[in-house]
């Protein structure tokens, strides 16, 4: 039989809205991201659907045979699930499927797709033997195997029917129409009736049985579930089958060391094969998503196989089990820490972030504000980079973060300190020792304060006292070749400038002074700890496959240190174990050495168990006149919902070309799909409002001169309070050399103005160009050239960007980090110098607001290496809808149709005014709103009943926090019948009276702690069948509750009834009183 494999020719065309340009040159470019010229749009895609299945049609014997393969052997359709490995082959035989289950791709190009041979462009399929080991293969004929027969009495035509109609067609004697809709041999094979079992080889196989499938000679056999037996009406016995993958055979391929070999991952695809190709039964055992590491380690030696996982080719998607295929093993997840801070945590605190490898903080930035948009409040807490200027900035800008400026590995390091020296101080129960050079007894410390007052007395010489401990790191802060966790030390009676920092094992005299600093920055939130964070993102460097890198390893790349931060990366997101990670990079991370890196990164996420997807994602596409292309991929712990990428917002210019293999991994809209999308930018739209600046601007401020001219320019010139900004920061270019100046001057201002423009340049027939001989060199007062040699022969001649004007109608490939014009094009339409910093942080979507910190050339360099914000701002909205548990099933969704707007995230769908300092009653009317999906008044000081007795609002709202306020009175009925409502955070009040019945079950957390509540829980809390967390603490609750009543809420892992008058029943009728 043969496998489903990857196949572009198997793939549904996708696009991006596209825009062609008016295109200035026709050359080849190498200066852009993928080393191309212009490019236009369509892209092919895998798409879900329904199951394929196929079967030999009689045309095919004579090739079938050719190859080796014997008529009973059964084939699959090119279907639109196919397996991603070993693509070498063309496929031999002729399939048959249903019209509907495979799009019929138009003999069209795609403008996407590079030039490949044949082998990647379509019969990329591997045809395999599987007739069982031992037994000569089966011919297909109408006579039945004493060995390999359909069992038992056929099912009931009443149920075969209710179950497989698509099998009972009328008036089609074996199928339906084939793939291009034509009257064909290879149909959708029709049955004459259905089995519930059969003997093959002596074993008797069941409907959904598990079990090996025969590959070619040397390859390990297939895996699949038995999901139908079926005799053909040609008298043909056929089983169905839904196929595993080993993760060999996903997109990971080969770099699949870090999962366990005996973890397989689920498919939707299906298909028919002869029942002779049955070989063995198996045990395959699927793994809730809520197991312990014993439970998986009992199961690993008790299966042949064991799954947790889906994996769907979209995307490139590992997606977990859905609630129905498990069962409740533990209340912990699969990825769990060994760091437990002993108390429960408060949910409707804020989500915290940690930015690696940050730059500036656009990528951090962008995800706050999209998830504050979605009404999650996001909060960047700790960020690193090894760039100083780097690091300023985002201090800056964000002085709410912890901001370290060290290298990601040495941050590894000192997170594993700094868990050590938390148990050493008692602030975290864990499995993890204590740090063996910090041993604090109460005992020492009291001898250690009796020293620190007799040395005052000590004469004899200058004796230096520890004041106190003022940061930590890890490293090698001193310069000394020594690395290891150090303290910065303030001396008593010294100041600022006399700080040393000092090892730890130089602090030996001082454990209390230790104590303190560790007790203060657990408090702060100084570190984060296994557990602690929420969001892990960033972009690893890997400037070993850069294609500035001559010698780029090919065979391993991450044998090359240059690509090792992908390594660290993992590692701390392993370390910490947090429930989000979003990574982002180039798009050679899975365009070099066959996507090596990009398949490695997956495996490792996968491996630690968490869900994952790959996308690429065009800033073009999200509100930018440049294009911009790079690759990000989602981890969710299994607890969670895997975040979906947000769709193309605005018509976009393409510019570049995508791997041809990954072609499906970008998001964009499928071929021929009806599109309501807002017009492409351009340069103008961005830039037309901001001052005029010279060369040598020497200002860091100005203010504006005009208003905003565009939709973009109001937007972007907002202020983090919403209201439009009256100084404008880093509106100043590089200042170009007296030649370059020189050279600029004479660019004409006109369209695709460059250095071929310029008196002694000929462009010849092919588009190269060389010199006039009728035209005498022109030389600069200095004596250089007008026109430089390298402008000459870059890229052979044949591009025009050097000295490159650009224009209002234009767009840009890339925002790069580097200003100089030599062999760019970023000359401003009308004024002789580079684009500034603010304008190229612009093209990136930063909002005029943040400002940047170093010297000019540092600061071009902080917007170039930035994420697009308004593509992080997107993706932190997609994040945000994860993290409520609303994000979809499907890898894409589309976001609001005025996304982003402050008025969204003010009045449309959230109104956030915690902490606000709010007085009085809460207005009648906000109980009256409409659209309104997220609701936060707490810690607040409002008072008074708040609730209406009835209210029409409030139909769509998910989120309704309140706590922390002064409110009284019932809790109306209505609040429990929100059809919508997942989250009700009432704690801290003063509410009194009974609770009323719940009717609706899509509630999943309900925190009511610390108020008057009384009486007997309602018997309706049972229907919650989504609820997590039931937090009652401090109450008048009343009566006998039995364990019953919790026995259908599967998903509930957070149960506090403490601290009222209730007594829990257990089956026995044994009584237990709470405290």
């Amino acid at each position: 039989m043969t496998k489903p494999e990857a196949s572009p020719a198997s793939r549904k065309s996708k696009r991006l809205a596209v825009v062609k340009p008016d295109p200035v040159e026709v050359v080849p470019s190498v200066d852009s991201d993928f080393e191309s010229d212009i490019v236009l749009s369509t892209k092919k895609s895998i798409r879900a659907g329904n199951p394929v299945v196929a079967r030999k049609s009689e045309s095919s014997d004579t090739k079938a045979k050719s190859r080796g393969v014997e008529k009973g052997e059964s084939v699959v359709a090119d279907s639109d699930f196919v397996s991603e490995s070993d693509s070498s082959k063309k496929l031999t035989r002729r399939v048959a499927v249903k019209a509907e289950d495979v799009v019929d791709l138009p003999d069209v190009d795609s403008d996407f797709v590079e030039d490949v041979d044949e082998t990647e462009q379509g019969n990329l399929k591997k045809s395999l033997s599987i007739s069982p080991s031992q037994r000569k293969p089966k011919r297909v004929e109408n006579v039945k195997d004493e060995e390999c027969v359909l069992a038992g009495e056929p099912v009931s035509d009443v149920e075969a029917r209710q179950k497989w109609p698509h099998r009972y067609n009328k008036g089609e004697a074996n199928g339906s129409k084939s793939i291009n809709g034509q009257d064909d041999s290879d149909q959708l094979t029709q049955a004459k009736c259905h089995y519930s079992r059969a003997e093959v080889d002596g074993l008797i196989y069941y409907l959904e049985d598990d079990a090996h499938v025969k590959a070619a000679d040397g390859e390990d056999d297939y895996i699949c579930k038995i999901v139908e037996f079926f005799e053909a009406v040609d008298g043909v016995q056929y089983f169905t089958a839904q196929w595993f993958y080993r993760a060999k055979d996903t997109v990971i391929k080969n770099h699949d060391q870090f999962i366990n070999k005996k973890r397989v991952f689920l498919s939707e695809i299906k298909d028919d094969n002869s029942i002779d190709c049955l070989v063995t039964k198996l045990k395959i055992v699927p793994v809730p998503s809520n197991a312990t590491l014993q439970f998986k380690e009992n199961v690993k030696s008790n299966c042949d196989f064991y799954y947790d996982m889906k994996y769907l080719l979209p995307y490139s998607s590992f997606i977990s089990l859905p609630p129905d295929a498990t069962s409740p093993v533990s209340s912990s997840s699969t990825i769990s820490s060994d760091i437990d801070a002993g108390e429960v945590k408060d949910h409707n605190l804020e989500k915290k972030l940690l930015d690696l490898y940050s730059g500036c903080g656009a990528m951090s930035t962008g995800l706050c504000l999209g998830a504050n948009s979605k009404g999650v409040k996001l909060v960047t807490k700790w960020a690193v980079d090894l760039n100083p200027y780097a690091c300023d900035s985002l201090r800056l800008n964000h002085p709410e973060t912890q901001v370290r400026n060290e290298y990601a590995s040495d941050f590894l390091s000192l997170l594993k300190e700094w868990v050590q020296l938390c148990v050493s101080c008692s602030l975290v129960k864990s499995t993890v020792s204590p740090h063996p050079l910090l041993k604090v007894t109460d005992e020492v410390e009291e001898e250690n304060d009796d020293e620190g007052e007799d040395s005052g007395d000590d004469k004899e010489g200058e004796i230096f006292e520890v004041g106190e401990l003022l940061e930590v790191c890890y490293g090698d802060p001193n310069k000394v070749n020594k690395p290891g966790l150090y303290f910065k030390v303030r001396w008593r009676g010294y100041g600022s400038e006399e700080d040393t920092w000092e090892p730890i094992d130089g602090l030996s005299e001082c454990p209390k002074k230790i104590k303190e600093f560790v007790a203060k920055g657990f408090k702060a939130n100084l570190l984060p700890l296994p557990g602690d964070v929420d969001v892990v993102c960033g972009g690893p460097p890997c400037q070993g496959i850069s294609g500035f890198n001559r010698f780029r390893n090919k065979e391993n790349p991450m044998q090359d240190p240059k690509n090792k931060q992908l390594d660290v990366y993992m590692d701390i997101v392993d370390f910490l174990k947090p429930r989000f990670v979003l990574m982002e990079n180039v798009v050679d991370l899975i365009k070099f050495a066959d996507g090596f890196l990009g398949r490695y990164a997956l495996s490792r996420l996968v491996g630690m168990n968490y869900q994952a997807r790959m996308g690429m994602m065009a800033a073009g596409a999200y509100g930018l006149p440049q294009f911009r292309m790079r690759v990000f991929m989602f981890g969710a712990v299994s607890s969670e919902k895997l975040p979906q990428y947000p769709l193309p917002t605005h018509k976009v210019i393409v510019r570049g070309v995508i791997p041809t293999e990954f072609e499906s991994n970008t998001v964009a809209y499928d071929q021929g799909e009806e599109l309501d999308l807002k017009k492409e930018l351009f340069l103008g739209d961005a830039l037309s409002d901001l001052p005029s600046v010279e060369n040598s601007e020497p200002r860091d401020e100005m203010p504006y001169s005009d208003d905003p001219k565009s939709d973009f320019q109001h937007f972007i010139r907002l202020g983090r309070d919403g209201v439009l900004g009256s100084v404008l920061y880093d509106h100043r270019p590089l200042k170009l050399n007296d030649d370059d100046y020189q050279r600029v001057c004479q660019i004409p201002k006109q369209k695709g103005a460059n250095f071929r423009d310029l008196p002694g340049v000929r462009v010849r027939s092919d588009n190269k160009v060389e010199w006039d001989p009728a035209v005498e060199r022109v030389k600069l007062p200095s004596g250089k050239p007008l026109v430089p040699d390298y402008a000459m022969s870059f890229v052979g001649g044949s591009s025009s960007k050097p000295f490159g004007r650009l224009w209002w109608d234009e767009t840009v490939p890339t925002v790069v980090t580097r200003a100089e014009p030599h062999n760019q094009t970023i000359i401003h339409p009308l004024q002789d110098r580079v684009l500034t910093i603010r304008e190229n942080a612009r093209l990136q979507g930063f909002p005029d607001y943040y400002k940047l910190i170093g010297p000019i050339k540092e600061r071009y360099m902080q917007v170039g290496n930035a994420v697009a914000v308004p593509v992080a701002r997107a993706l932190g909205y997609s994040l945000a809808t994860s993290m409520k548990g609303l994000s979809g099933e499907t890898p894409l969704f589309s976001l609001p149709r005025s996304f982003p707007s402050h008025e969204e995230h003010n009045c449309n769908e959230s109104l956030d005014l915690r902490s606000c300092n709010l007085l009085g009653q809460i207005p009648r009317s906000l109980w009256n709103l409409t659209d309104i999906e997220y609701m936060d008044l707490q810690d607040n000081h409002l008072e008074g009943p708040v609730f209406p007795q009835f209210t029409s609002g409030l139909q769509n709202l998910n989120t309704l926090l309140l706590s922390d306020n002064s409110l009284n009175g019932e809790i109306p009925s209505w609040i429990f019948s929100l059809p919508l409502l997942r989250e009700l955070g009432l704690n801290d009040n003063h509410f009194s009276g009974q609770l009323e019945d719940f009717r609706c079950n899509t509630l999943v957390i309900i925190e009511l702690r610390h108020n008057q509540l009384k009486g007997p829980l309602p018997r309706s809390l049972q229907n919650l069948v989504n609820l997590e967390i039931l937090n009652l603490l401090s109450n008048n609750f009343s009566g006998n509750v039995d364990v019953i009543l919790f026995s259908n809420l599967k998903k509930l892992r957070d149960l506090v009834l403490s601290y009222n008058s209730i007594s829990l029943t257990n089956e026995n009728k044994v009584k237990s009183t709470l405290p």
